[in-house]
């Protein structure tokens, strides 16, 4: 099996801090969450840097098995907390859901509303994670855009931030996808061919929907079951007392 000695490292190009948000109460400071790409496969170089730069934990949104191909990299030489928290059991199948990922980005906010359902203890719990931590937290999965979008809107959520601040965050990643499928080819095409499952990656990064709709759709899709977007985390053990801890932290009080 491939392992991440067999990998070239490279540094993440779709990694960003979360600060700069407008949420309720202010706007979100730089230092609580960065959002990422792969961070297993990142250079020594960057997972120093951002250790340096306060990070103090790590989760990793990513199946078991992409654990098993990489790792965790070199963050793993460094006191970094790492929890992770699979928000699909099996990259080829939607969480619990169990229907297949879809092929165009317009069918991505079913996919994404069903991710926060069916995985919301895990969300709930790195939210808590993020609340706590006495640093930084960086959440990754292998692009991220998918797993690291859903716990990233999860979080604005949570943190009073309006849709269109969710959706902004979001279409960030479309500035980025092309060289996002080049750093995560070598390893993701290897994995997915080694698991006999073929994803035409060529279609959906040049997919012409706007990549405003995919988080859109979630969002309205979540309030239209839910009556509120995140019913099914607090379902699954949200309380106000993480919330309140969140929004401090967020704000720097």
């Amino acid at each position: 099996m491939t392992t991440a000695l067999d990998i070239a490292l490279s540094s993440p190009v779709n990694l960003r801090h979360l600060g700069g948000i407008p949420i309720a109460g202010g706007v979100l400071r730089r230092g609580l969450a960065i959002r990422a790409d792969d961070l297993s496969t990142c250079t020594a170089e960057d997972a120093a840097a951002l250790v340096a730069d306060g990070l103090v934990s790590v989760i990793d949104l990513r199946s078991g098995t992409e654990v098993a191909h990489t790792g965790r990299g070199p963050l793993a030489g460094h006191p970094v907390a790492y929890h992770h928290l699979p928000l699909m059991a099996d990259i080829s199948r939607v969480g619990d859901s169990g229907g297949s990922i879809p092929t165009s980005r317009s069918e991505f906010g079913e996919m994404y509303a069903g991710m926060l359902e069916s995985a919301a203890p895990q969300i709930v719990t790195a939210l808590s994670i993020i609340a706590f931590a006495p640093g930084t937290t960086a959440f990754h999965c292998a692009a991220g855009a998918d797993r690291t979008g859903v716990l990233a809107a999860a979080l604005l959520l949570a943190l009073g931030a309006d849709d269109d601040a969710v959706v902004a965050d979001y279409r960030i990643t479309g500035t980025n996808i092309d060289a996002v499928h080049t750093r995560m080819n070598p390893v993701m095409g290897t994995l997915m061919a080694q698991m006999g499952f073929d994803l035409d990656e060529d279609a959906i990064r040049h997919d012409d929907t706007p990549w405003d709709v995919p988080m859109r759709n979630t969002l309205a899709l979540l309030r239209e079951r839910h009556g509120d977007a995140l019913a099914p985390l607090r379902a699954a053990g949200l309380g106000d007392d993480t919330v309140t801890r969140l929004r401090r932290r967020a704000l720097g009080r």
